[in-house]
């Protein structure tokens, strides 16, 4: 009985081993990357191992798209034979090439096999060959008619290169084989030399350094077509994997950090939170079917192919014609292709981190203790970017911090998120320090809710005091264009100048608070606009053409909507006929205390917006103003004339009190 027992258990012992050692992939780069160590020393590795032994070329490289675990016949064996002497579909495209080295690794790391050592530098020798001077490689090596043969970043190909030569130039212990010191210096500048290809090949749009194409012409280094649904583009799935290279070198340089930030900047400019991929599948799991479908505050997307100029997703089928919506293209391009990817929220969740550790100052201690951060273009401050600024900011602080900002035309986007409270933005001069950046509506092409996304800074965070600046949205007269947002609560301006044309200023929250003074603000139609309580105190508010000044949307209850107190209301030439205000929502307050008025307003001084239920439901009064805009005598009936007696409960303390008193005194 118990000679039984030990055979069934030597048997059952025997069973368990065969199916460990059995490899559960069935895809090829699967088995190379998820496999356990141990499998590359079973029999079953070996036999694939020659295959892949096999498939490489003498050149060193490898084809891709090979499953080369699957058994082959005597025939195809002899026809690999005979290309191995060829170069023939050599190439680093969809990992080929660089997940064969990281196999060979990996074999030799359990068997010590010397032949697969040797392949492995053959591989590498393969990579170093290809490279061109200027530090690029093509898709396929030697060199193949077409769009093969420019810098190719499609698929991560070339970052998967440099990754490889990087652990071999930094000695590292990722791969189990070790190249002599002569080949470890060739990498260390083969490294180098692929870095500065990726600087160089950074794409400027209107002068700011934004992302890169797929694909880069060898010889100008510009943006260059591929396939014919392949258009030169800015990618938002390629540029992600190379943003993360350049972040993960230690110790960079001004022009690595600068790359940097300026990718970051553009991903965050270019996400897309409206969106939705909605797939339908088939019995057996297949996409039959791909659509885009709106949605609010959805997670991040990005397209794949966006407009060098305008950062426009567009999409192409393969008569290469571009479409402005994946709907528009056949269902084989539309299902047999990645055009959205949510790959970049990696970067803007390591960027914040990043930044604080890569300021301008590069390898500069970060402080603990912070209360000043000093943000100069030319490089004598803490950070050349006023967002690098904020991002070093500590979230919710006990203290206040400061961000003193020199003089200089500071062209980006910047936004004070909601745990950057207790933060001072304050200029150098109001006339000197500009933050401009230009954004509207066609131009973020984000649906019908784009306006709230053109700002050129917003501030989210509660108690913070924006002061000496001007900041402006500087797209011109092409629909909405947002200047400042403010959506935080307790949040003063002051002299300050607001510049933008249509929807200027946005102040927004139920119950939020803000105080303007001493500012001016220009634009054309709404350019004061939103849901918050704001008062205007000695601001200069300029009409540039014949539109309306306000449109508030006061939330119903609300004790107080847009309140302007000595106020100077000017205007432009152009600017002959301008109401003071119209109602966005019907419960809108707006409200003028002894303010003067140009004659470009308008003598019904308010209009309706084609509510007529907001003639009952809306708040528009006026007391005491002078200037030939102020004649009350033909205001529209539904508005009012305060009394004295009413006009003396608007002071600064009631209409801004909030739990934390007098707070807009600071």
């Amino acid at each position: 009985m118990k000679g039984i027992q030990k055979y069934i258990l030597l048997v059952f012992c025997s069973l368990s081993w065969s199916l460990q050692a059995q490899q559960p992939y069935k895809n090829w780069s699967e088995i190379i990357r998820k496999s356990e160590p141990a499998w590359f020393g079973t029999a079953e590795a070996k036999k694939v191992a020659e295959n892949v032994l096999l498939y490489q070329r003498d050149i060193g490289g490898w084809p891709k798209n090979i499953q080369m675990q699957q058994e082959l016949t005597e025939k195809q064996k002899r026809d690999l034979l005979t290309l191995k002497k060829t170069g023939v579909e050599t190439t680093t495209d969809n990992g080929a090439t660089t997940q064969e080295m990281l196999f060979m690794s990996k074999m030799f790391a359990q068997t010590q096999d010397e032949r697969y050592k040797e392949s492995f530098l053959r591989g590498l020798n393969y990579l170093l060959e290809a490279q061109y001077a200027n530090g690029g490689w093509p898709q396929f090596y030697p060199l193949k008619k077409g769009y093969y043969t420019h810098i190719t970043y499609n698929d991560d190909s070339m970052v998967n290169i440099l990754n490889v030569i990087r652990n071999i130039a930094d000695q590292t212990n990722y791969y189990s084989i070790k190249p002599s010191n002569d080949i470890v210096e060739k990498c260390k500048k083969s490294f180098d030399k692929g870095i500065d290809c990726i600087l160089k090949t950074q794409y400027k749009q209107n002068g700011v350094l934004t992302a890169w194409c797929a694909q880069h012409d060898e010889v100008t280094m510009l943006p260059a077509n591929a396939r014919a649904f392949e258009l030169a583009s800015l990618s938002g799935y390629e540029s992600v994997k190379i943003t993360l290279l350049l972040m993960s070198i230690e110790k960079p340089s001004a022009a690595i950090v600068t790359a940097v930030k300026n990718a970051a900047a553009w991903f965050e400019k270019t996400k897309i939170t409206t969106l939705e991929e909605e797939r339908v599948l088939n019995d057996a799991g297949k996409i039959i079917d791909k659509k885009m479908v709106p949605a609010v505050n959805a997670p991040p997307i990005w397209a794949r192919f966006m407009d060098l100029e305008t950062n426009e997703p567009f999409f192409c089928d393969r008569d290469g014609i571009r479409k402005t919506s994946i709907d528009q293209i056949g269902a084989e391009r539309r299902n047999g292709y990645s055009w959205y990817s949510d790959a970049a929220k990696e970067v803007l969740k390591k960027f914040p981190d990043w930044a604080v550790k890569n300021g301008t100052k590069v390898g500069a201690a970060v402080k603990k203790n912070v209360s000043l951060i000093t943000v100069a273009q030319d490089g004598s401050g803490d950070f050349t970017k006023i967002q690098d600024a904020v991002y070093a900011c500590p979230a919710f602080p006990y203290e206040t911090v400061t961000i003193f900002v020199k003089n200089g035309i500071y062209n980006e986007k910047v936004r004070i998120p909601e745990w950057n409270t207790n933060v001072i933005l304050k200029g150098e001069s109001k006339e000197n320090t500009i933050i401009t950046f230009d954004d509207n509506f066609s131009k973020i092409a984000l649906g019908r809710n784009s306006t709230f996304y053109t700002y050129t800074l917003l501030v989210e965070g509660e108690d913070c005091l924006v002061s000496n600046l001007t900041i402006k949205n500087a797209s011109g007269d092409h629909g909405q264009g947002i200047a400042l947002s403010v959506t935080g609560n307790r949040v003063k301006v002051s002299n300050c100048n607001l510049l933008g044309n249509q929807d200027t200023l946005y102040v927004s929250g139920k119950e939020a608070k803000h105080y303007f003074k001493d500012c001016y603000i220009e634009g054309t139609t709404d350019f004061i606009f939103g849901s918050a309580t704001a008062l205007f105190e000695n601001c200069v508010i300029h009409s540039i053409k014949s539109s309306y000044i306000t449109a508030a949307s006061t939330p119903e209850g609300t004790a107080f909507g847009f309140v302007f107190k000595d106020c100077k209301l000017t205007a432009s030439p152009e600017a002959k006929e301008v109401y003071l205000g119209r109602p966005w929502r019907i419960y809108a307050k707006t409200i003028f205390l002894n303010c003067e008025m140009g004659k470009h307003i308008k003598s019904e001084g308010w209009e309706n917006w084609s509510k007529p239920e907001a003639e009952k439901k809306s708040f528009y009064a006026e007391y005491n103003n002078t200037g030939e805009g102020a004649a009350v005598s033909k205001r529209v009936k539904w508005s009012h004339q305060l009394s004295k007696k009413q006009a003396a409960s608007f002071t600064n303390a009631v209409i801004l009190k909030d739990k934390t008193d007098n707070w807009f005194l600071k």
